[in-house]
């Protein structure tokens, strides 16, 4: 069973890749973390977790579901990460997480998809994105293939940086920039209230057609990313930016 959350759709895009090529099942965790769904899963064969990478690790909300979410069945997981760079010392808390659902641990696969941040960095053209894309789809059907065999994961050399991204800055960051304070939609928003159904903690609801954002942000960049008429800014940093939602599929390369 492969489980993926996904705010722009990059580690959608990933699992449904990894999902035909083993022949498993996909599930979007959007409506189960929205709604507090812990309620026990069950699969024979291997579980995969495809999720993106927030400051060097699984995001806290992913985290915190499949810490309180039994999994039954297969005591076999898989872990793939989607990133703009590298993904640190994410494997070191994802190997304590399994330790304590008592899940054997197969190693985790570093997906290096656009970039979607764009609370802090700029996304790619839409050219420059399916190049990307396309490099990256090499990768995504080896992590399959390993999976498939029942392999583990081979897991890259460590720095003292790659310790620090998940350790340490991983702490900072979550409590300095990790908030909902600069959202706010401008007078091109047209009501859709999308923002609010995409929102995979219920943080969006609209007040006289327009959206408001709480105190419960995970910085998915849902909201902004898949605003139909690009309403949705974050401050003064997104302003001028071009927005990312991961393709659908991706055409060959042309020479």
């Amino acid at each position: 069973m492969i489980l993926y959350f996904s705010g722009t759709g990059n580690s959608e895009y990933v699992a449904k890749r990894i999902g035909r090529e083993t022949g498993d099942d996909s599930l979007d965790l959007l409506g189960k973390i929205r709604s507090r769904d812990h309620w026990e899963m069950r699969s024979d064969r291997p579980w995969v977790v495809v999720a993106p990478t927030y400051a060097w690790r699984i995001p806290r909300i992913v985290q915190e579901w499949l810490e309180n979410t039994p999994l039954a069945g297969n005591r076999d997981i898989y872990f793939v990460m989607t990133c703009g760079g590298d993904i640190g010392n994410a494997g070191r808390y994802l190997k304590k997480l399994c330790a304590v659902k008592k899940m054997d641990y197969r190693g985790c696969a570093a997906i290096v998809m656009p970039e979607n941040y764009i609370a802090m960095f700029s996304v790619p053209t839409q050219e420059e994105a399916q190049r990307i894309i396309r490099q990256a789809e090499g990768v995504i059907d080896e992590a399959a293939r390993r999976i498939k065999g029942g392999e583990i994961f081979s897991q890259p050399g460590l720095g003292f940086k790659d310790k620090m991204n998940s350790g340490i800055v991983n702490d900072i960051f979550y409590p300095l920039f990790v908030h909902a304070k600069k959202f706010y939609a401008d007078d091109s928003c047209i009501s859709c209230g999308k923002c609010v159904r995409v929102c995979p903690l219920n943080n969006i609801r609209l007040e006289k057609g327009r959206p408001l954002w709480g105190k419960n942000c995970t910085h998915c960049m849902a909201c902004i990313c898949r605003c139909p008429s690009e309403a949705i800014e974050y401050g003064t940093h997104s302003r001028g930016k071009r927005r990312y939602v991961c393709p659908a599929s991706v055409p060959p390369f042309k020479p």
